[in-house]
């Protein structure tokens, strides 16, 4: 089992942490300061809480003066790199939201050796008119840690952070980011471009498609940034969306023979089921596998799932053959419970043939 993320955050790292402050500021009580960090709720704590634990203990044995602690953060951060470097970012959202003038560029230098795209939120919140010009500087900067720190700093549903509510009421701003980004020689940014157009997709589905339908056709990497973006209203079997990559529903597409292993499925056991599918109109060659399944959750409701099988170009009059098998073992995303559940072929964001079974 792969060690927890939060383990990272540990007495070796931390002496080494302390110690490089040591260095820039020798005034720095290292004795104290891991006293605070290893108080008796450390071990409780998750990994963000570590981080931002980390933060106001490190603030409790600097100088006092925000201006002086920034720059000996400054002098710091170039020692560490990738998630340990987040604690830098996490001091910036804590202590800096008053002092914009000096949290904004320095998170603009922190999100090159790890990310600021959490910390940089309240400030979006609080200084819009601050921030959004700022952002479309970051985006054409030279550093491709900065280039994606425009685009995944201003995503409206980025997970794991606090939303950003005028985004997702009028996505405009942001998507003059991502029409700087969209061609950026950088995969890592592309792909923050994506995720981007997606969280836009939930709120505004028509300006997403729109925006995508603009970028289609223009070059490979639009094209998988515009694929990749629109997976949301794909998955929703969204016509429009669909369309534009030559999914035509299912009408011509035969599906037969769609069957299950058994009815009854032990929790922790595996459903098997098996399908065929005939292409019989030529404008349906071009066929996108799906299945749903609608999910028991605790409360007893249903939660529909849907899980990608294939994609691709099936000649006309062959008919084809699929088997897959799913898992109900529990995992830390997903628990199963036990009841009715139903399952679902989809082809090209339609439902084609469905049945029941139970997991007991």
């Amino acid at each position: 089992m792969a060690e927890p993320l939060k383990n990272m955050y540990n007495k070796p790292y931390l002496e080494k942490f302390a110690g490089v402050f040591k260095e820039i500021y020798p005034g720095f009580d290292t004795k104290k300061f891991l006293k605070l960090v290893f108080d008796n709720e450390w071990d409780s704590r998750e990994l963000k809480q570590r981080m931002s634990h980390i933060a106001r203990s490190l603030n409790e044995v600097l100088p006092g003066d925000y201006r002086r602690n920034i720059s000996i953060l400054k002098k710091a951060v170039p020692h560490f790199k990738g998630f340990l470097s987040m604690i830098f970012p996490d001091y910036v959202e804590q202590f800096g939201l008053e002092d914009p003038k000096i949290s904004v560029p320095a998170l603009e230098l922190f999100t090159q050796y790890g990310s600021s795209e959490f910390a940089v939120r309240p400030f979006i919140i609080r200084y819009p008119k601050i921030l959004t010009p700022e952002i479309l500087k970051w985006a054409k900067h030279k550093n491709h840690h900065v280039r994606r720190f425009a685009s995944e700093g201003s995503r409206p549903r980025l997970p794991w952070a606090i939303a950003l509510p005028e985004f997702k009421r009028d996505p405009r701003p942001v998507l003059k980011v991502l029409e700087l980004l969209k061609n950026d020689e950088s995969e890592y940014v592309r792909k923050s471009v994506a995720n981007n157009l997606n969280d836009i997709s939930k709120d505004n589905p028509a300006i997403a498609y729109e925006t995508a339908k603009k970028w289609y056709g223009k070059n490979k990497n639009t094209d998988w940034i515009v694929k990749h973006g629109l997976r949301g209203l794909l998955k929703k079997g969204n016509k429009a969306a669909l369309k534009l990559f030559g999914w035509h529903g299912s009408e011509g597409i035969e599906t037969t023979g769609f069957k299950l292993n058994s009815t009854k499925i032990q929790n922790g056991g595996k459903l098997e089921f098996s399908f065929s599918i005939k292409p019989i109109k030529p404008v349906n060659e071009n066929v996108r596998l799906e299945y749903t399944i609608d999910f028991i959750t605790s409360s007893g409701k249903t939660s529909r799932k849907i899980f990608k099988i294939t994609e691709g170009k099936f000649e006309k009059g062959k008919t084809f053959n699929f088997a897959k098998k799913h898992s109900f073992k529990d995992l830390t995303i997903r628990k199963h419970f036990k009841g009715r559940h139903n399952i679902a072929i989809v082809v090209n964001g339609e439902e084609a043939a469905k049945k029941y079974f139970d997991v007991v």
